[in-house]
């Protein structure tokens, strides 16, 4: 009896620990350096990107999330979660009439009004940005912690650290390649070497032409891009749309017109900082170290 009733006591400290960490205080650090503190895992969460969408599908808080912004179809579950806005616009009503634990923004791609109006009404307002490629997988265990999925998000971490040194691994040794990205061509926009893309693409060797600039996506002329002589072209693309690097072509005293290597990635991936943004850059990496000679669209 006395042997029972030690067990039936430990087994009830057991409960009470779990039910005391369920109920734990959160603490989740913004992009501005501050702290957001929620009063436990967030249960109902509406995400304001669509790569924070992905993430939070991917760190196992795809049931939690019960809205999202326009764009968020990846994965197919997102495709069905009613809609708050899109980059430009939010509706603060509906995200009040929802009554979410947490609401989840993205610092650059946010208005800021109504992110600021939405941490004025007293909404749980996380604000998140991506900067670094390794950040992904910080913020993936981030999202785990938020909803309570910290095994699953821990996984999901772990699989797009190792990304990211398979980038380093695969490619290593190899000699550099210079590249341009175009992001936009009516007017011309690049990325400099800060740019998430471009570090994660500087891991596998690649070298941006336009890395000094001191704008994160600045404006570049035609001619300066002729001047660089990159040995790649790549740019973002979605399927059916046309190609975005077809007037390059007519230049074919540069480098990368003269040896076909004028490649696009998948928009939806390479845009968007998430694990599979990590799975386009590999791509890219490959491209880019492939030999000169041969010539492949992607």
């Amino acid at each position: 009896m006395h042997c029972t009733g030690k067990r039936i006591a430990l087994v009830a400290l057991a409960v009470l620990f779990f039910e005391v960490n369920a109920n734990a205080e959160i603490e989740l650090p913004q992009a501005d350096g501050s702290s957001l503190v929620i009063p436990q895992a967030a249960s109902s969460i509406i995400t304001l990107a669509p790569n924070l969408t992905e993430l939070a599908f991917a760190a196992g808080a795809g049931e939690q999330v019960i809205a999202t912004v326009e764009y968020s179809e990846f994965p197919q579950a997102a495709s069905a979660l009613p809609r708050v806005g899109d980059a430009f616009r939010l509706d603060l009503e509906r995200i009040l009439a929802l009554k979410p634990d947490l609401v989840v923004a993205w610092q650059s791609g946010n208005p800021q009004q109504a992110i600021a109006r939405l941490q004025a009404l007293g909404i749980p307002t996380w604000i998140v940005e991506i900067r670094r490629p390794e950040d992904i997988a910080t913020t993936l265990e981030w999202f785990g912690l938020a909803s309570g999925h910290e095994d699953e998000a821990r996984k999901a971490a772990a699989q797009a650290q190792h990304k990211l040194e398979e980038l380093s691994d695969n490619f290593s040794g190899l000699p550099p390649v210079s590249y341009f990205y175009q992001v936009a061509a009516h007017p011309l926009f690049t990325l400099n070497g800060e740019h998430l893309i471009a570090q994660s693409f500087a891991l596998c060797g690649g070298v941006n032409v336009f890395q000094n600039e001191s704008a994160l996506a600045p404006q570049v002329s035609t001619e300066s891009v002729i001047a660089a002589n990159p040995d790649v072209l790549l740019a973002p693309a979605l399927p059916g749309q046309p190609d975005p690097l077809q007037d390059w072509r007519a230049w074919s005293q540069m480098t990368a017109v003269r040896n076909g290597r004028l490649y696009t990635l998948f928009a939806d991936e390479i845009s968007r900082a998430t694990p599979r943004m990590l799975d386009a850059v590999s791509t890219g990496c490959r491209l880019m170290h492939q030999d000169p000679t041969r010539s492949q669209n992607e």
